[in-house]
């Protein structure tokens, strides 16, 4: 199967990168819909694919534990071999199954100082790890809700939507103040912004 096939993802659980990436000593977490899930306690939908996040310079550490995958960059609607060039210009990276040829996980590499996280779309947002990552009741790691829904903003397709109605009402006064000043600097004017308003 070619690596231009971008929709032939048969995405591993969460619960598999817990078990491969066990002990790694990488700050990875889980991103997107699934860590929405994990904070939520229980898997509200389908998920097409898995995304995981790891500081951008420690990306080769976690590829090692995967030798049954093949890293391409995905970018502009193609996924590339992962050359310097390709990884400056593009944070994500998929991992592909040898064996199967299927997508199973998506690693962005992010921006970061040392142990502080940095948003890859405005770089005055910076949190340490300690705060943005948290863990399942199974000890899973996973982005804070506020900050998956930040990214979710940006593309605001009906399942992000359907994700914000149905998480924002669990956000206690703290996360929703941060994720309304986040907006505000990421994205001003965005419609979820009067959702997420006091």
């Amino acid at each position: 199967m070619s690596p231009s096939d971008l929709d032939a993802w048969a995405a591993w659980p969460p619960a598999v990168l817990a078990r491969r990436l066990a002990g790694a000593g990488v700050p990875w977490y889980v991103a997107g819909g699934w860590a929405l899930d994990l904070f939520r306690g229980e898997q509200t939908r389908e998920h097409g694919d898995l995304e995981i996040a790891v500081p951008a310079d420690r990306f080769a550490d976690v590829a090692l534990r995967f030798p049954d995958c093949e890293f391409f960059v995905v970018g502009d609607g193609r996924a590339m071999p992962p050359s310097d060039e390709a990884m400056r210009e593009h944070h994500q990276t998929w991992a592909r199954e040898r064996t199967t040829g299927a997508w199973r996980f998506d690693v962005f590499r992010e921006p970061h100082d040392g142990d502080t996280w940095i948003c890859r779309r405005d770089a005055r947002i910076r949190r340490p790890y300690a705060e943005i990552v948290e863990r399942d009741r199974d000890g899973i790691p996973y982005l804070a809700p506020e900050v998956v829904l930040l990214f979710k903003a940006k593309g605001a397709r009906d399942k992000d939507g359907a994700d914000l109605r149905a998480v924002l009402p669990l956000l206690d006064p703290g996360r929703r103040a941060w994720l309304r000043d986040a907006l505000d600097l990421v994205h001003p004017g965005h419609a979820w912004r009067a959702a997420v308003a006091p």
